[in-house]
């Protein structure tokens, strides 16, 4: 089996959802086109932005039904990175928490895709 490399979210607009991602996550494009773009997210895994008008076939899955999570290393980097998106602009769905599973917080992107920082329980 190949590996797993490519998470490609539906978006309203590339280039804005791109516009977005770059300033959110500090990474450069790797590949554009008017209707898709894709960056690097770290370890050979990438984001890829797809203008949903441009999706064949057509999906009918809303944005906010998954989540794409990143892990941090404790509760404090948790809240620096809150500090950090909340400064950017970002929607914030959920502030810092402590869940069972450890400290977390949910901000959207344009279209609304959850995106949670997280740093599990020891």
């Amino acid at each position: 089996m190949a590996d797993f490399n490519l998470v490609v979210l539906y978006v309203n607009d590339a280039q804005a959802s791109s516009t977005f991602y770059q300033t959110l996550l500090g990474c450069p494009v790797a590949q554009s086109s008017p209707k898709f773009v894709v960056l690097p997210l770290g370890s050979g895994v990438m984001l890829g932005l797809w203008q949903r008008d441009a999706v064949v076939p057509p999906s009918i899955a809303e944005a906010g039904s998954s989540e794409i999570s990143w892990a941090v290393a404790d509760a404090e980097a948790v809240r620096a990175t809150f500090e950090t998106w909340t400064t950017r602009g970002v929607r914030i769905a959920q502030p810092p928490t402590a869940m069972p599973f450890g400290d977390t917080f949910v901000g959207l992107d344009p279209d609304g895709h959850r995106l949670r920082v997280l740093a599990t329980a020891a």
